[in-house]
C-alpha cells in the first residue's frame, strides 16, 4: 500500500517516512504542495498525508488539486495550524481527517490503520480471510480476531501472515520472506526480520515465548505448522 507524505520540514518528513515504512507502507515523500501534486499523479498513491504550510502550492491548494483529480483517495491533514477553523476549512476541501502536531507515533500509526482499513476494503486484489490455527486474520480490516479479542495489523504483518499460512509445514527462508514483505529493494540490516517477527508475536501469539504460528527454523526463517484435530484438542484441555 503506497502513501504520498507532503512536509516541507525534512526531519518532520524523515521521521514520518521511516515510521510509516516500519509499519509496512510504501511511502512517497513530497516536500511542497507543487511536488506533492506531481507526485499524486505519477505514483498513484493510496491515500495522502498534507501539511497545511509549505512552499509552492499549500497543503489547502494541493488538496484541492488532488481531491479534483481523484474524489475518493483519502487525504489525511498533519499540521501545527490546528485551530477549529483549520479543522473546518480542512474538512469542507476534502480532508477525511485532521492531527495536530506535536503529534505522538501511536496517534498517527492508529490514524493511518483506520484509512488503511477503509483503503483495502475497496481492494480486488486483496487476500481473503483465512485461519492460521485459533486465529482468524482479516486481510481487508488489517486485523485478526482469537475468540473476543481484536488485535490491530500493518499491510506488512498481514503479509507475513499470508505467506506463512499459504506455504503450511514449508520452511521459508529469511530472504523468501523479505522479497514478499519488504519488496526486493529494500536493504534491511540482517536483524530487521527477526525483529519484526519478535513483534508480531506479541500481538498474535497465544505465548509469544512459546509460538505456536510463527515457529522458527535455525539457520533457515520461518514455519507455520496447522494444528491438528487431535493437537488442537490436547492444547485445550492442558
Amino acid at each position: 500500500m503506497k502513501v504520498l507524505i507532503a512536509e516541507d520540514d525534512r526531519y518532520t518528513r524523515d521521521g514520518l517516512t521511516e515510521l510509516l515504512e516500519g509499519e509496512g507502507y510504501q511511502v512517497v515523500a513530497a516536500g511542497n504542495g507543487t511536488d506533492a501534486v506531481r507526485q499524486f499523479r505519477s505514483e498513484k498513491p493510496d491515500f495522502v498525508c498534507l501539511d497545511i504550510m509549505m512552499p509552492g502550492q499549500s497543503g489547502y491548494e494541493a488538496c484541492r488539486s488532488i481531491r479534483a483529480a481523484s474524489p475518493d483517495v483519502p487525504i489525511i491533514f498533519i499540521s501545527a495550524k490546528a485551530e477549529e477553523v483549520d479543522r473546518l476549512v480542512g474538512f469542507d476541501i476534502g480532508a477525511d481527517d485532521f492531527i495536530a502536531k506535536p503529534f505522538s507515533v501511536r496517534e498517527v500509526v492508529a490514524r493511518v490503520r483506520a484509512v488503511a482499513r477503509r483503503c483495502c476494503a475497496t481492494r480486488p486484489n486483496m487476500p481473503s480471510p483465512f485461519v492460521m490455527n485459533d486465529l482468524e486474520v482479516l486481510p481487508a480490516e488489517l486485523r485478526a480476531r482469537r475468540g473476543d479479542e481484536i488485535i490491530e495489523l500493518s499491510p506488512r504483518d498481514v503479509k507475513i501472515l499470508h505467506l506463512l499460512a499459504d506455504n503450511p509445514g514449508r520452511a521459508l527462508d529469511r530472504n523468501t520472506i523479505f522479497n514478499y514483505a519488504w519488496g526486493e529493494d529494500y536493504f534491511p540490516n540482517s536483524r530487521t526480520l527477526d525483529q519484526h517477527v519478535s513483534q508480531l508475536r506479541k500481538r498474535v501469539e497465544r505465548d509469544s515465548r512459546n509460538p505456536e504460528i510463527i515457529l522458527t527454523v535455525h539457520g533457515v526463517g520461518y514455519r507455520f505448522e496447522p494444528q491438528t484435530v487431535d493437537s488442537a484438542a490436547s492444547d485445550s484441555q492442558s
